[in-house]
């Protein structure tokens, strides 16, 4: 099959790698044009476009694409039979949607229409989900609005982070995509529309979005210190400097303490939650300190009694 890929992330190499090892015609990868990155900001390829050049691919790197007429050109040309999109990072215009017979495909990582936009596996994992998963859609004017094509689901486990379910989503929707081309090409699938009325938005993360609200459960929070990895992480401040949680869980009740508020405890660092439960912090780092064990933290600072982590309620919404 005729195809031309648009995608960026690492999230996207897998289905171009699945694409390309199962036959189909690449005939133009499309990814965004490289961006200064590291230390010495030097230009850096998107893993996309790495993975394009290993396969001895046409690539291509329009900086607009809504009214480029020669990409337009480019596109029509060819005439792709479908167009697949994982995480390019632009909105499709309709003469892009209008173009290919099969339409753009497109995979997102949520069991639409739960968790529409542009963080579906930090969200879904923050918010305690059990088990999210991928869906193949096709695009359309909205934001992830367009019919279902197939979905499968994925669990998440309870010490998944972003970093641990983002891979394991990438590559089973590579095997997605694969299937939804066979069954669209066979005739086997049959879209369907989405249920607006179940709907929700997995919005972009801000750096807020990591502040720790100890008004949260203790479970709560570990749920967003999971999900909100390796950014925004999870923050707080102590003595007027910040401080990043980095590793810690639900703790057994064995003190009760206000929302913020520190103690030791059979030589535990403990932090009160809401609903009276507690946080048990492993691991932390200080600003302007290196990574520290929860031990050797409180053998440094001596939290005193009483003494509180942030604020205690009403921030990180």
């Amino acid at each position: 099959m005729d195809l031309v890929f648009c995608g960026t992330p690492q999230f996207a190499v897998p289905t171009l790698e699945a694409l390309a090892g199962a036959g189909h015609n690449i005939r133009l990868v499309v990814t965004q044009p490289d961006r200064p990155r590291g230390r010495g900001m030097q230009l850096a390829h998107s893993p996309v476009k790495q993975s394009a050049l290993a396969l001895g691919l046409q690539i291509t790197q329009p900086e607009k694409i809504k009214s480029n007429a020669e990409f337009r050109a480019r596109l029509e040309s060819l005439a792709p039979k479908a167009i697949i999109v994982v995480g390019y990072g632009r909105i499709i215009p309709q003469w892009m949607i209008d173009l290919p017979p099969l339409g753009n495909i497109n995979l997102h990582a949520s069991l639409l229409p739960k968790y529409r936009g542009a963080a579906p596996i930090q969200w879904a994992i923050a918010n305690g989900e059990k088990v999210t998963g991928n869906t193949t859609m096709l695009i359309n004017a909205g934001l992830d609005t367009g019919n279902i094509l197939l979905q499968q689901e994925t669990h998440i486990a309870d010490d998944d982070t972003a970093l641990t379910l983002g891979p394991r989503l990438s590559a089973n929707g590579a095997e997605l995509v694969i299937q939804t081309l066979q069954g669209l090409e066979d005739g086997s699938i049959q879209s369907r529309k989405q249920d607006d009325s179940q709907s929700s938005l997995a919005r972009i993360l801000k750096k807020e979005d990591g502040r720790i609200d100890f008004s949260r459960t203790a479970t709560q929070i570990c749920d967003r210190l999971r999900g909100f990895q390796p950014w925004p992480g999870a923050f707080t401040t102590f003595r007027g400097k910040t401080l990043t949680i980095i590793a810690a869980q639900p703790a057994a009740n064995v003190a009760r303490l206000a929302p913020g508020e520190v103690a030791l405890a059979d030589d535990l660092l403990l932090a009160g939650c809401g609903e009276n439960s507690l946080l048990e912090i492993a691991m932390l780092q200080l600003e302007g300190k290196s990574r520290m064990s929860a031990h050797d933290f409180a053998n440094g600072y001596k939290p005193k009694t009483g003494e509180r982590l942030g604020a205690a309620a009403g921030a990180g919404d």
